[in-house]
């Protein structure tokens, strides 16, 4: 049997053969397309090659491209499970042509190669052709030989494709597969084309119109193909089944899910291995590639996918959290052609853990409502949209899940009814992805780029240089010349200015020429990845495109920017070393005042963690190695151990960072473009000041290097000696001086509540008349107002008051800070209820209510002047 990953080596080969260069797959985040979520197509890394905006080293290409359908226009996440060729996560074999062949050599390719070497029967292929493409039509008559009621002619859009309304478009050539007359179906075009007996495995694009508005306006200069198979279905025609899950590839996860949850993959339980198998690929793939769970955008998507995988590994039975386990058996099947799945796999199975232990608990309330709010229904009946609704918005139960629950019972939701009551509360939304938005901008930056090429950056080894102003651009637009006063951005054929990427902030410095001209570079970015450009005021003169100018970096302020930009990789070993090998960056900034590192970490570093992980920091920075920095391909560095960013997009060269000594190895090791220290020494200090949160299972740790972190330290010195002048101590001494004076203000504290409590009945000492007892209404009454004593202390003293008057009334008013508040005790014997008496207090006081038992109830008010007027509203109530 030819397994997937032979088929998949086998198709790269042969085209590897005839000349086209073998492309790796691009990460699933698109790098070219700000509108799509995920690269869903084979194509989308070569789309602007295809239009024209990019330029390559070659001119035909091919790839097995990673891809994912689960959101927008193209989601496929509600059939899979259920259907035999559905899936959130597949490989798209292509070859791809960028002007150089066409039609005819892109169907002798695709004939050769299905027919020819791998064996496939022509008599059961079916080639669709658009049903005015004459040429192709008689291409697949004289290549394949195909007789004509094989080649059939479609006349809608779907054998005709576009990029959009505006950019390339041609008509497409399928290539189907007849699994045979015992499976139910009907070729392309005939009624019953959506069976399983005729799959399309092949799908040949000819770019050969422009077109603008929807129209076609005439034919391309270069004409080119764009071609799609996927991997699965052509897995299924060369294994000789006739349903994608039963290919080696899915066989095998769905085995280790069956022997971890000990069912089988049949019957009821056939729907659930199938949603698990194909989830944790997107899941273990997308997380591979810089993906984490989250409630929005890109990592909302990979929650549901998730959550929807967790549900079915909980109608199975399982009684753990099931997906991280079976991460070893999606590596072996496939780590091979992907090595970023071995490289992430520590990050990967701590997340899916995570997530499916926090999910378990939300998955079973959720269960639990939605069979009570299904309890009267019956097949064929509709769950109401706002009890989904509340299922998701209360509960934390998506509405995917709520579906694919009711699914199995034949139930469906009200979904117009949910978006009704989504609707209502936007806040519980979570917003789509909708991309950047900055078209005209980035097309003025492929302009330039293509018309200039890259900038050469030569700020690894200098801080100065000489260059030749290649373009001006102020406002938005190019210009030739700018004169004193503008704001513009400077681009020159080469530059010393480090570009921000990567974390790190852009340079700062001036730009001069001969002729007096001066600007001042308050930043430095770096438009599509190729391009430097120079931020500047134009503080005197005149610059011209075309100008040969001097450029000086600010090297103060590079030499701050790159210590801190090595102290973030001492800073990845050691968190690394201390926390796990799942910690993983996930963001950064570098500047020359501090330095800001988000790494991957479920819960908040200890106070022993963050000083351990400091002091292994500065231990290789007293050390002073050596930086070394070699050149090599992206997948030697990786072999060589360093460590890539995971969803990062490389180059064909790489610069390799390597820092510190452990016995012979090095301590870091990690892909990296930015400006460093020449020697760990450079960094001279490193402190961490704060470690924080930054979303779920991303953590933050800020800390500074150098001249800031001395000024920080010494700030700190400062402050203690302050306190120790203060106290009349030595700094040494501060802590247990400041412990002893804590615990003598408690010990007084509670001293002054205690003569406080004495001293409010009278009762505190010689000379002291106790609290006069009265007369009102018949009843003895005790009413006193105290200043400063601690509500809490009202209770007991009311108590004691009660015992005094043996029969009747006692109320206290204690006023703290301008509050009063107010206790109120009634004697068994007395009629009157503590509560109504308590609340007359209250009014008095500006407060309402107050509450209690009938003989003890207390309240306040912010009126704490009117203390008085509370005692005078009891006696009022008491009268009568």
């Amino acid at each position: 049997m030819t397994s997937t990953n032979d088929i998949r080596r086998s198709f790269l080969d042969y085209f590897g053969r005839q000349g086209h260069q073998i492309v790796p797959s691009a990460p699933l985040v698109p790098h070219n397309d700000p509108t799509l979520m995920f690269v869903n197509a084979g194509m989308v890394p070569f789309k602007n090659v295809f239009t024209g905006l990019e330029t390559r080293p070659y001119s035909t290409a091919t790839s097995s491209q990673k891809c994912v359908r689960a959101g927008g226009k193209h989601n496929d996440l509600d059939n899979v499970g259920y259907t035999a060729r559905h899936h959130t996560f597949f490989e798209m074999l292509g070859n791809f042509s960028f002007g150089d062949y066409f039609k005819e050599q892109a169907i002798h390719h695709a004939w050769t190669l299905i027919t020819k070497e791998w064996g496939i029967n022509p008599d059961r292929l079916t080639a669709t052709v658009y049903h005015t493409d004459d040429e192709a039509f008689a291409l697949w008559k004289t290549i394949a030989g195909l007789p004509d009621h094989r080649i059939i002619r479609i006349p809608t859009k779907d054998n005709f494709w576009a990029m959009g309304d505006n950019g390339p478009c041609g008509p497409c050539s399928e290539i189907f597969y007849d699994h045979g007359d015992h499976i139910f179906g009907g070729p392309p075009g005939s009624p019953d084309e959506d069976g399983d007996r005729f799959v399309e495995i092949w799908n040949l694009v000819f770019m050969q119109y422009e077109q603008q508005a929807n129209e076609i306006v005439g034919e391309l200069p270069k004409k080119s193909i764009d071609t799609g198979m996927g991997l699965e279905r052509i897995a299924a025609v060369m294994q000789g089944v006739t349903d994608n899950y039963d290919t080696d590839t899915f066989k095998a996860l769905i085995a280790a899910s069956t022997a971890l949850t000990r069912t089988d993959a049949e019957g009821d339980r056939r729907a659930s291995h199938r949603v698990i198998a194909d989830h944790l690929r997107s899941s273990c793939f997308l997380v591979a590639d810089g993906v984490l769970p989250a409630n929005e955008g890109r990592g909302y998507v990979l929650r549901r996918i998730m959550r929807r995988a967790m549900r079915h590994a909980h109608l199975l039975g399982a009684a753990e959290p099931l997906m991280y386990r079976l991460v070893p058996s999606l590596v072996a099947e496939m780590g091979a052609a992907f090595p970023e799945l071995a490289r992430a796999q520590p990050l990967i199975e701590e997340t899916l853990k995570l997530e499916e232990t926090r999910f378990r608990q939300t998955l079973a309330n959720g269960l639990r409502l939605l069979d009570e709010a299904t309890a009267t229904m019956g097949e064929g009946d509709t769950l109401a949209g706002a009890t989904a609704f509340k299922l998701y918005d209360t509960f934390g139960f998506p509405y995917d899940l709520t579906e694919d629950a009711l699914r199995t019972h034949g139930m469906a939701v009200d979904r117009a009814g949910f978006d009704a009551a989504m609707a209502e509360q936007k806040a519980a939304a979570r917003a789509a992805w909708k991309g950047s938005g900055e078209k005209a901008s980035e097309e003025l930056w492929y302009d330039l780029a293509e018309e200039l090429g890259s900038t050469e950056f030569i700020g690894y080894a200098a801080t100065e240089g000489e260059a030749t102003v290649v373009a001006l651009i102020r406002d938005g637009v190019r210009v030739d010349a700018a004169i004193t006063g503008d704001e513009v951005v400077i681009l020159t054929n080469q530059t010393p200015f480090y570009a921000e990427s990567g974390g790190q902030v852009g340079d700062v410095g001036i730009i001069t020429s001969e002729d007096g001209f001066e600007a001042e570079v308050t930043d430095t970015s770096k438009p599509l990845g190729r391009l430097h450009a120079h931020k500047a005021v134009i503080e005197g003169g005149e610059v011209k495109v075309g100008d040969a100018v001097s450029l000086k970096v600010d090297v103060e302020h590079r030499n701050e920017v790159r210590a801190n930009h090595s102290a973030t990789h001492l800073l990845h070993a050691a968190l690394r070393n201390h926390l796990g090998k799942h910690v993983s960056q996930k963001g950064s900034m570098v500047a020359a005042e501090r330095l800001r590192f988000d790494f991957s970490h479920q819960k908040a570093m200890s106070a022993q963690e963050i000083a351990a992980v400091e002091a292994e920091v500065n231990r290789h920075v007293r050390e002073n190695g050596a930086v070394g920095t070699r050149l090599m391909t992206p997948e030697d560095a990786i072999e060589a151990g360093a460590m890539a960013l995971f969803g990062e997009k490389y180059g064909d060269e790489v610069r390799v960072l390597s820092m510190g000594k452990v016995a012979d190895n090095s301590y870091s090791v990690e892909l990296c473009g930015g400006t460093h220290v020449n020697a760990t020494g450079d960094i001279a200090l490193f402190k961490i000041v704060a470690e924080s949160a930054v979303s779920s299972g991303v953590r933050r740790i800020e800390a500074l290097t150098g001249e800031a972190a001395r000024v920080w330290l010494t700030g700190r010195d400062d402050s203690l000696k302050e306190v120790a002048a203060t106290l009349k101590a030595s700094p040494e001494e501060v802590p247990a001086r400041v412990a002893s004076l804590v615990e003598e203000r408690k010990r007084l504290e509670r001293e002054l509540a205690e003569a406080k409590k004495a001293l409010a009945l009278g009762g505190g000492g010689a000379g002291k008349a106790e609290a006069a007892i009265e007369q009102v209404g018949g009843h003895g009454f005790i009413g006193q107002v105290i200043e400063g004593l601690d509500p809490k202390s009202l209770r007991g003293l009311v108590d004691e008051a009660k015992q005094k008057l043996g029969s009747g009334v006692a109320v206290l008013v204690a006023v703290n800070e301008g509050r009063g508040s107010v206790a109120v005790g009634v004697t068994a014997d007395v009629g009157a209820s503590a509560v109504d008496l308590v609340k007359a207090a209250v009014a008095a006081l500006g407060g309402q209510g107050g509450g209690g038992r009938p003989d003890m109830a207390q309240g306040g008010g912010p009126d704490g002047d009117k203390a008085a007027d509370a005692v005078a509203a009891v006696k009022a109530a008491l009268a009568g």
